[in-house]
């Protein structure tokens, strides 16, 4: 019995695919003003989108801050240009990240230390399929 639950573990773990990996960094300009850093790992042959995706295509990537009495968010996120291509399956051009992509959100600061909340959603793709969009919450300390 114990075995036979062992072996099923270890095939659900097996068959959670996480093909990106979030990191977070923040830096000063001054004592008013900071930058954040939000970085997506992606394995080989996959991709996220985004955050301009078109409508009727696949979810794009998206940032909710948190509301805080310690900062207001300054101008809107920040990404690299995107890859471009015509995706037959959603019948538009898509626009999409492969290997990283860094966000970046200025924030002009109300306290010299306060720490960035907030969740980021966003959909991760291969050629074959598509992963459920997944939503993360991060919380980055700004010092």
């Amino acid at each position: 019995m114990i075995i036979s639950n062992l072996l099923i573990q270890t095939t659900l773990q097996a068959q959670i695919s996480t093909p990106v990996k979030w990191r977070y960094a923040a830096k000063k300009i001054n004592t008013k003003e900071a930058v954040i850093f939000i970085k997506a790992a992606i394995d080989d042959g996959w991709h996220i989108y985004s955050i301009h995706q078109k409508e009727g295509g696949p979810v794009k990537t998206s940032f909710a801050f948190d509301p805080s009495k310690d900062y207001t968010l300054s101008d809107k996120i920040v990404e690299p240009k995107p890859i471009t291509k015509f995706e037959k399956t959603f019948g538009i051009d898509v626009t999409y990240f492969k290997k990283e992509v860094v966000f970046q959100q200025k924030v002009r600061l109300k306290t010299s230390r306060t720490t960035i909340k907030g969740k980021l959603k966003y959909m991760v793709c291969n050629d074959q399929k598509c992963l459920p969009p997944e939503d993360v919450e991060f919380s980055i300390p700004i010092e």
